[in-house]
């Protein structure tokens, strides 16, 4: 990671994405949610999206960014391919239990954000999020 466009180096990969300075955690980790989506058609632009997906987690709890953390991939990103080798990861063993581990389904993130009203009526219902 980094804040200076300087320090990008020509012929290396990069992904590029703006950080939110102020992500909504669970459990104090970061995590971003991968949806499915079906584009059958552009003109006319017919797209299904699947009502269920994954929630990705970060394995270490998120502090915001300052220069000695900037190297801590596994608090800043939720990728899975990076979290998988933490000695923190927690896999998700069952369906039943979809709302443990660092990889979550949809539906558990929703009920946690349902919950989290109750104490928070700010927070964005699971409703206002597909929208």
């Amino acid at each position: 990671m980094t804040r200076n466009y300087d320090w990008v180096q020509a012929g290396e990969h990069y992904v590029a994405q703006r950080y939110l300075h102020k992500p909504y955690l669970i459990d104090g980790l970061k995590f971003d949610l991968r949806i499915y989506v079906l584009i059958t058609s552009v003109i006319p632009l017919r797209i299904f999206i699947y009502r269920e997906g994954l929630a990705r987690f970060a394995t270490n709890t998120y502090t915001p960014p300052i220069g000695s953390n900037l190297g801590d991939l596994m608090m800043h990103l939720t990728n899975y391919a990076i979290n998988k080798e933490s000695e923190a990861f927690i896999p998700n063993t069952g369906e039943d239990r979809d709302d443990i581990g660092h990889k979550r389904s949809l539906t558990s993130i929703f009920k946690h954000i349902e919950r989290a009203r109750l104490d928070d009526p700010e927070i964005l219902s699971a409703q206002e999020c597909w929208d």
